[in-house]
């Protein structure tokens, strides 16, 4: 009707929920990568020798952690990587136990409730993507770690753990959001900026550290 203001449809909520320790109960990637050096002891050699070197990064852990990641992508193009994946994900959505029902549940009710679900995870995205895909989330969206090619194989490019995730957020388009799950200090920054912080199976010690990093209490869930 002339005259009469259309209504803006209500902008959904924005719910953030991590992946490893949140929708799963181990390093994803982890299992992937150690998948590589077992079916390849040649990796495992290469990762020996280059051990002096790798020493050098002690104790900055993530440091001593990319090279051999790199190792274990060596030689391999994108291409053959994501049918190493998709292989990968089709056997793990069938392990007992990787896969937190709770967890699952909980992203499922709030794309029930029309809610904005975003997947903020260090794991990288080609394998998370494969693994919702394989859950039937392939709909969530997903802000994730990135690798690139290059000269010997596949790289990382980007590695969205703790303030990362902030900055890949903003990347996204999502400056700001209602509730998070995490699991860890590495989620720190995420559980801040949110309204309604969730931590997800904390022990005593990691709540009371995480809600002095916060300064106000923060929900605590128990998911199996």
């Amino acid at each position: 009707m002339e005259g009469q203001e259309t209504q803006a449809a209500p902008v959904p909520a924005v719910v953030l929920f991590d992946f490893d320790g949140v929708l799963t109960h181990a390093d994803t990637f982890e299992l992937f990568v150690r998948e590589r050096y077992d079916r390849a002891p040649w990796r495992k050699l290469l990762a020996l020798l280059a051990l002096p070197l790798l020493l050098l990064s002690w104790p900055f852990t993530r440091r001593l952690r990319l090279p051999l990641v790199h190792i274990a992508l060596l030689g391999v193009g994108q291409a053959r990587y994501r049918a190493a994946v998709d292989d990968f994900a089709a056997r793990l959505v069938r392990r007992p136990g990787h896969f937190c029902r709770d967890g699952i549940r909980a992203l499922r009710r709030h794309q029930a409730a029309g809610e904005r679900v975003i997947v903020v995870t260090g794991c990288e995205h080609t394998l998370v993507e494969s693994l919702l895909g394989q859950l039937g989330l392939g709909g969530v969206e997903l802000v994730a770690s990135q690798l690139k090619p290059g000269p010997l194989g596949l790289r990382v490019a980007r590695h969205t753990i703790g303030a990362g995730k902030l900055k890949a957020l903003g990347a996204h388009g999502v400056p700001a959001w209602r509730r998070a799950y995490g699991d860890s200090l590495h989620d720190l920054h995420m559980l801040k900026a949110a309204a309604e912080p969730v931590l997800v199976n904390g022990n005593p010690k990691l709540c009371k550290r995480v809600e002095q990093a916060l300064g106000r209490p923060v929900e605590r869930v128990a998911w199996h």
